[in-house]
């Protein structure tokens, strides 16, 4: 069975947060956009920035793609994650309006 592609939001945060790339990364969100990391929720520009600086761009993250399914409205990447923080497989479930994603989940 063929991978799905990429929504372009998902791809062009993923390669911002590969470059280290905080504003290119917020560029893909909505502006009402929201990053749920196990439960923990951070919505909106400001509190996304503070979130990655703390936890994913500012610790280097490195992000490869090891999966891709669709699950209706969501895509769900599966990530081998590196850097200075968390390292280790990871799933994260997108779900993209438009041109922007609205909602990143951190999964597992």
């Amino acid at each position: 069975m063929p991978t799905p592609p990429l929504p372009a939001p998902v791809d062009r945060a993923l390669r911002a947060a590969n470059g280290g790339d905080i504003d290119g990364f917020l560029a893909a969100f909505a502006d009402d956009g929201a990053v749920n990391d196990w439960g923990r929720e951070f919505r909106g520009p400001e509190e996304i920035r503070e979130w990655s600086d703390a936890e994913f761009i500012g610790r280097q993250v490195t992000l490869e793609v090891t999966a891709v399914r669709a699950q209706g409205a969501t895509t769900v990447v599966s990530l081998q994650v590196g850097g200075n923080g968390y390292t280790g497989p990871s799933d994260f479930a997108f779900t993209v309006e438009g041109d922007r994603i609205t909602l990143m989940r951190i999964t597992g």
